[in-house]
């Protein structure tokens, strides 16, 4: 099989590498309004986003209540308890910011575009993959922030609910609320735009992917991360996402699922969003310079579980049993 390397993976990797070369242009004392840009835009992604949810099949995706406890288990539990289980590890101040980037991964919802993709690529539950991308989004803006405030404050972070939250409200769930009422004058518009809306998105994340490795750059962050290190990340992040694979896996057999719901279990339940990590990374770390690092395990993460993800999928579509 002819593996195709992600476009989207690809502009990271140049958006980083122009952060690097170019990090002026994300400076503080910069021109260029990225803060205001990105704000705006955030609020857009999830404003188009509400406009996209389908409340039918949402209210249907209901009925399967033990798949969606086993995703949202999967994705709000086991990934932050795995993390966990390495805290005691940690011996010095660079190994607990790349531990807090773990955690930070592990807390974020799981992504809602490409779970949805890839089960229909395998032949799983699609309606079932929909509800739970879609509901995990949503009960990731609660959680996420709730797993974080145990942890952020050792980072020497100002960690405000209140402020973090009226943020979420302001830009996530407002846009989300008026998308969703909206959605019988422009829900037509926006399917028919599709793909010009998720270039946007896609381009948003980047600036924001932008924003914070030149912030870093700047702040000669990545001078005290060496390669070692770098190397352990890597590794790390394929352990967890094998990990949390195998464990959902294993998981929905014992429930004695069938296959296309184990197959969304799998799928969705280990996927986590690029979106929302680069939407909370800016709520709630804010200016840290940090921020670069914060961000490096899950960028790793979105191309790893792109990759094995889209192998596995290609697999399961070649099956003639219904059996995994």
């Amino acid at each position: 099989m002819k593996l195709k390397i992600d476009k989207f993976v690809l502009s990271i990797v140049g958006t980083i590498l122009i952060a690097y070369f170019f990090p002026q242009w994300g400076a503080p004392e910069s021109k260029i309004p990225i803060d205001t840009i990105s704000v705006v835009g955030i609020s857009l992604i999830f404003f188009f986003y509400g406009l996209k949810l389908n409340p039918t099949q949402l209210k249907a995706g209901l009925k399967n209540w033990r798949l969606h406890l086993l995703v949202q288990s999967a994705t709000f539990l086991m990934f932050p308890l795995l993390v966990l289980l390495f805290r005691p590890l940690i011996m010095n101040e660079e190994q607990e910011t790349i531990w807090l980037a773990f955690f930070f991964l592990a807390a974020l919802p799981s992504t809602v575009s490409s779970s949805v993709v890839m089960v229909s690529m395998a032949k799983g539950n699609i309606p079932a993959a929909i509800f739970n991308a879609s509901i995990s989004g949503i009960i990731g803006i609660a959680i996420t922030p709730l797993w974080m405030g145990l942890f952020v404050n050792d980072a020497q972070t100002d960690f405000d609910f209140t402020g973090i939250y009226l943020k979420l409200i302001g830009q996530i769930i407002l846009p989300v609320v008026l998308g969703l009422l909206l959605q019988r004058f422009l829900g037509e518009f926006v399917h028919k735009h599709s793909s010009k809306l998720t270039l946007f998105d896609k381009s948003i994340i980047l600036l924001i992917i932008y924003k914070s490795f030149a912030e870093s750059f700047n702040g000669h962050i990545f001078s005290a991360v060496s390669l070692l290190d770098l190397g352990a990340i890597f590794v790390g992040v394929i352990f967890l996402f094998i990990m949390a694979f195998f464990i959902t896996g294993f998981i929905s057999k014992k429930l004695k699922m069938n296959t296309e719901d184990q197959i969304t279990a799998q799928f969705c339940g280990t996927k986590k969003s690029l979106v929302h990590g680069t939407v909370f990374s800016k709520i709630l770390f804010g200016n840290m310079a940090s921020v670069g690092i914060i961000l490096l395990p899950l960028m790793l993460f979105h191309g790893t579980q792109i990759l094995i993800i889209t192998i596995v999928a290609s697999k399961l579509a070649k099956r003639k049993e219904v059996h995994l």
